[in-house]
């Protein structure tokens, strides 16, 4: 897969797997149906903007429930890649998260969610900490839209490792 224009979704478009693939992408059942029931997409970027179109707010709280915490060692799979520079973070660092997991998850009432690829743990904490400042609508709506980062980047990965 060399461009996101020029990359086709051959496999994926005819995988009898893929509403179970993008399921495992994203712990959100309707947004899975709708994006597995909408091939064939002839590009990556087709895949892509369906995968932005189909992600509502109906489908937060699922995949919110299919996300470890940031900073969580038991995390596993994508996840654990995903947040790789944080496992590199001292024990004060883990443990301002740990904190600010627990204070996220008191105000918001789920897990806070955050593309987390390519961040160090500092990052994420200030993130953290300037996100605790929102109303929940505010904070719900930029949820979702981490969602939406995190589909993009794991469905190209999954596109990579299928074409691998």
């Amino acid at each position: 897969m060399s461009t996101a224009s020029s990359c086709t979704t051959a496999s994926f478009d005819t995988s009898p797997t893929a509403e179970r693939d993008l399921l495992a992408l994203c712990a959100a059942p309707r947004w899975a149906r709708e994006v597995a029931a909408g091939r064939p997409y002839g590009t990556l970027d087709a895949l892509l903007d369906a995968a932005d179109r189909a992600l509502t707010d109906a489908d937060l709280d699922a995949a919110m429930a299919g996300h470890p915490r940031i900073g969580d060692r038991t995390a596993g799979g994508r996840s654990r890649r995903e947040q790789g520079a944080v496992t590199a973070a001292g024990t004060d660092v883990l443990d301002a998260l740990a904190a600010g997991n627990r204070a996220y998850e008191e105000r918001f009432g789920h897990v806070y969610l955050v593309c987390a690829t390519g961040r160090s743990a500092e990052d994420l904490l200030a993130t953290l900490h300037a996100r605790l400042r929102h109303d929940p609508a505010t904070e719900r709506a930029v949820a979702l839209a981490e969602l939406a980062a995190i589909n993009r980047i794991r469905l190209r990965q999954l596109l990579s490792e299928e074409a691998a």
